[in-house]
């Protein structure tokens, strides 16, 4: 019996495919990935880098909300302790353990996106865009790489897209994990609640009272419930004494009125020229457009309730409206568009990218890093204070941090800077005197007045960084944090074993003679 050869022209066809199709898909991905030396160059972001900060502090022994004294709920703290823990094991440092860790969250977010989605009733052009919107999600921050509105717009996404079937009446593939995942998001701040709020009520009106069987707000739900209660129990000084201080002294620092914070340049620069003319198209048609449209609605409200008109606070507004805005373009030019499917897939992910790169701050910031303050104060402090503890005595998280993270320094202060004492100095005394005495002083004031003197007599840092701009009103002469703590008898003592080393622009670094 003579020998069947093997059709080997249809394994040829599936191999040239596939090729094909990686080929396409490469380029689809290529201009989100420009962004990735940005993500993994330095600096870190500076809030990012603070809370990074105390989390290995916390790890390290210190107790949150006692020894270690922040305004944020405690959920970031926490989710900081995995980098954290990563550094403390591996060569890694605190910066790159952080960044890996979201890296890894945003593979975790890329493969529930694509699970909780029926990609078989989506149009090539929209289901090649929406396989790479968790990549651009990941990316394009930028600067504000893992800020907390970056991880909870990350963490939302596969939510937001598994309403889309779930407003159909289907139970997506993993929804439940792709709920928690958004709760863990969401409830980072209190102000983010209003996403799963209007998510929820866009199923419920599409689908009625049936949309109560659905297990996904009972899981996220509870979750909150859970989460809120335990903060009491497990950290009973949160609320014992971090919110009254939080409620007094900071909730109105870097206040703008809600005219500014919705007007602003980058906001206005999404809301009008994007939400407006987006709005009309995106809720009249079903699927991934609308839901993302109103999770960008939410994220306005968030940006509005916490009036301050912060870049990271705008972010997820960009993010959500931009994807709304893309994906409502993929869903037309898959009626109309006659070029190859991933080529139109890539020029609206180019879209994004060059949004992202007009309003953002990367890689223009990574680049001038060496040359920046932030680069040469982590000279300094390397130089000076590589490993050792610091004492700062500046109202700035930016450049102090991330410089303190790359010197692998420790900071001896229970705030992560001195935001405290310019809370409690927002007006000038009537009396013309610069400073109040001890017993003028409110409790916040006499706190980080006692405090700052009593820890760093008790462990004397290596290092004292000072800022010559306080950040605090000017009145008659300038608030000197030196002259200010040195009334202290224990601080006084201490500043005589302190000779100055260095001067990077308004620092002044000091180093302890024996």
């Amino acid at each position: 019996m003579a020998d069947i050869e093997p059709d080997t022209g249809l394994a040829s066809k599936r191999a040239k495919s596939w090729q094909l199709s990686d080929i396409s898909t490469f380029w689809v991905w290529l201009p989100v990935l420009v962004f990735l030396p940005a993500i993994l160059a330095p600096p870190l972001n500076h809030d990012v880098a603070g809370v990074l900060h105390f989390s290995q502090r916390w790890l390290a022994g210190e107790r949150m909300y006692v020894d270690l004294i922040d305004v944020n709920p405690p959920l970031i703290f926490i989710l900081n302790l995995i980098p954290a823990a990563v550094a403390a094991v591996t060569p890694l440092d605190g910066p790159m353990s952080f960044q890996l860790c979201v890296i890894l969250l945003g593979v975790w977010v890329w493969h529930l996106c694509r699970r909780v989605r029926d990609r078989s009733t989506e149009g090539a052009i929209e289901r090649t865009l929406l396989d790479v919107l968790p990549g651009l999600f990941l990316l394009t921050p930028g600067y504000d790489f893992g800020q907390r509105e970056h991880l909870m717009a990350l963490m939302s996404l596969p939510y937001v897209l598994a309403s889309v079937r779930r407003a159909r009446g289907e139970k997506p593939n993993l929804q439940i994990a792709a709920a928690l995942t958004a709760a863990i998001g969401m409830a980072l701040k209190p102000h983010f609640l209003g996403l799963p709020v209007l998510i929820e009520l866009a199923v419920l009106i599409a689908l009625g009272w049936r949309a109560f069987r659905s297990p996904v707000p009972w899981v996220m739900g509870a979750f909150f419930a859970l989460y809120a209660a335990s903060i009491p129990v497990l950290l009973p000084a949160y609320f014992g004494s971090v919110v009254p201080l939080v409620w007094e002294h900071y909730v109105d620092l870097g206040d703008q009125s809600l005219f500014w914070v919705t007007f602003t340049d980058r906001l206005g620069s999404i809301i009008w020229p994007v939400l407006l003319p987006v709005a009309w198209f995106a809720l009249r048609k079903p699927g991934a457009p609308r839901m993302l449209f109103i999770a960008s609605i939410a994220a306005l409200m968030s940006a509005m309730a916490q009036h301050k008109g912060w870049s990271y606070h705008v972010l997820p507004i960009e993010l959500f409206a931009v994807a709304a805005t893309l994906t409502l373009a993929a869903c037309l030019l898959d009626r109309y568009s006659v070029a190859p499917p991933h080529l139109v897939a890539a020029v609206l992910s180019l879209v994004f990218v060059e949004r992202a790169l007009a309003v953002g701050e990367a890689p223009w910031r990574e680049v001038t890093y060496p040359s920046s303050i932030a680069g040469r104060l982590t000279d300094a402090l390397r130089q000076y204070a590589y490993g050792e503890r610091v004492l700062l005595l500046t109202p700035e998280i930016y450049p102090v941090y991330p410089a303190i993270n790359y010197a692998h320094a420790r900071s001896t202060l229970r705030t992560m800077n001195l935001w405290l004492l310019q809370g409690t100095n927002t007006e000038c005394l009537p009396d013309g005197r610069r400073y109040r005495e001890v017993w003028e002083m409110s409790r916040a004031e006499f706190f980080m007045y006692r405090t700052v003197a009593e820890d760093a007599a008790k462990a004397p840092p290596s290092v004292i960084l000072v800022s010559r701009i306080p950040g605090i009103p000017w009145c008659g002469q300038e608030f000197d944090f030196i002259e200010y703590f040195s009334r202290h008898p224990l601080f006084a003592e201490l500043w005589t074993h302190y000779r100055q080393v260095a001067t990077v622009d308004q620092y002044s670094i000091y180093v302890r003679e024996d």
